[in-house]
């Protein structure tokens, strides 16, 4: 809404634009994916021009490269690229491709590999990566002029100054369903106008269970969520509404509304994505299957919509839209991530990389359910205020660090 480098909240009466070339960041992930099938149904509007990802899903990748034809491929662990290669060769084979029949992209790999693509000239740079690890490809495509389509909340939350500072007006566009929601409910009205911003939430599998009822939860629960098809962190992040608490302070940071104007309410049908209330009273909500190629495809066009990017809602059935107030008591997660924005510095990326460390001790059995929350809130309590004055990359990257540290002693016995 400022000018922040958030997505800008005006209409376009422009003409289609030309096909844009993107770049996939965690392309073999779940959001990666679900780009390259509408990149795949609507070659006439994208092409491919680089692909990124971790490194432990070669075959993938290769199969990816080859039906996309890519300028570069690049991957995030260094010893993965002979494996990359060797899967590319192998899979040219299995579609009876002769030597020389197919284009080999240039391969880059190690730490600095996908934030080397982030740069690649493109127009769009779609930043799928999981966690904080996805800071320095955010960066690294702000610099280089890109638009950036972001679903890695995680280097926003925990480089809020630092991404907003190197923004320009229009250059993030959410990925998010929530934030994407946000975003086309604000066309409706001018800035001075809103009252309050209000992100839904699925309320994950537990939604109705206590406190006490959530203190056995196993893995295999938390992985089983009841509407969204996603990634382990991300749906485990869901489970305990942390996931929510990170998109609270990533709506604060997108579209610079003070954090006590922005509400939750747990909607289990995950078909009102989020609402905005103007100061007239009247509330605004995008609605539409949970189906993430939407908001996907909207990133990637914005700010023009992609014709059937996913199904609509069947307006020819009944339907009932549930929505509730958060129980704060039994999923404090969003409260504490309100208290970590609102203290700012590096406290969101304390709260950050304490989560990421304690969903692997979760998920490793080294830590019960309850105490993924828990530990989180006793590391934000243990850092403090975080840094004062202005926020560098140092700062961030030290935070980060003694985050992790700090959760690893706390959670190794």
């Amino acid at each position: 809404m400022a000018d922040n480098g958030a997505v800008t909240t005006s209409s376009s009466t422009a003409a289609a634009p030309a096909r844009r070339d993107v770049v996939l960041l965690g392309s073999t992930g779940s959001i990666g994916t679900q780009a390259l099938d509408v990149i795949r149904r609507n070659p006439d509007r994208f092409r491919v021009a680089g692909l990124a990802a971790g490194g432990e899903r070669v075959e993938l990748l290769a199969a990816q490269a080859l039906e996309f034809r890519p300028e570069v491929v690049a991957v995030a662990r260094a010893s993965a690229a002979q494996d990359l290669q060797l899967a590319f060769y192998a899979e040219a084979g299995k579609r009876g491709y002769a030597t020389g029949d197919y284009p080999i992209p240039k391969i880059v790999a190690g730490p600095e590999a996908v934030a080397e693509v982030a740069a690649w000239p493109c127009h769009t740079v779609l930043n799928g990566v999981t966690g904080a690890l996805g800071l320095a490809s955010t960066l690294a495509a702000l610099d280089a002029g890109r638009t950036l389509a972001l679903a890695n909340k995680e280097s926003l939350i925990i480089g809020g100054p630092l991404v907003r500072e190197r923004a320009r007006p229009g250059q993030i566009v959410p990925v998010d369903s929530e934030h994407s929601a946000l975003a086309q409910c604000l066309r409706g009205g001018r800035e001075q106008e809103v009252r309050r911003l209000v992100l839904t939430a699925s309320g994950g599998p537990f939604r109705e269970r206590t406190r006490a009822e959530l203190a056995g939860v196993t893995v295999e629960q938390a992985l089983n969520h009841p509407t969204w098809d996603m990634g382990p962190v991300v749906t485990i992040n869901s489970a305990t509404l942390v996931n929510k608490g990170l998109e609270v302070i990533e709506a604060h940071l997108l579209f610079d509304v003070p954090m006590d104007r922005i509400e939750v309410m747990v909607h289990p049908q995950s078909v009102i994505h989020s609402m905005v209330e103007f100061a007239d009273g009247s509330t605004l909500a995008q609605a539409s299957p949970p189906d993430m190629r939407l908001p996907i495809a909207l990133s990637m066009e914005w700010p023009d919509r992609v014709p059937d990017a996913a199904p609509g809602i069947d307006w020819t059935k009944a339907h009932t839209w549930e929505l509730f107030p958060l129980d704060d008591e039994a999923f404090p997660a969003v409260a504490l991530a309100r208290h970590a924005g609102e203290r700012g510095g590096t406290l969101p990326a304390v709260y950050n990389a304490a989560n990421e460390e304690c969903v692997d001790a979760f998920r490793a059995g080294r830590l019960p359910f309850l105490g993924i929350v828990d530990t989180i809130a006793r590391v934000v309590e243990e850092h403090g205020a975080g840094t004062p004055g202005a926020l560098t990359l140092d700062d961030v990257l030290a935070a980060d660090g003694w985050a992790r540290a700090r959760t690893r002693e706390l959670t190794s016995s």
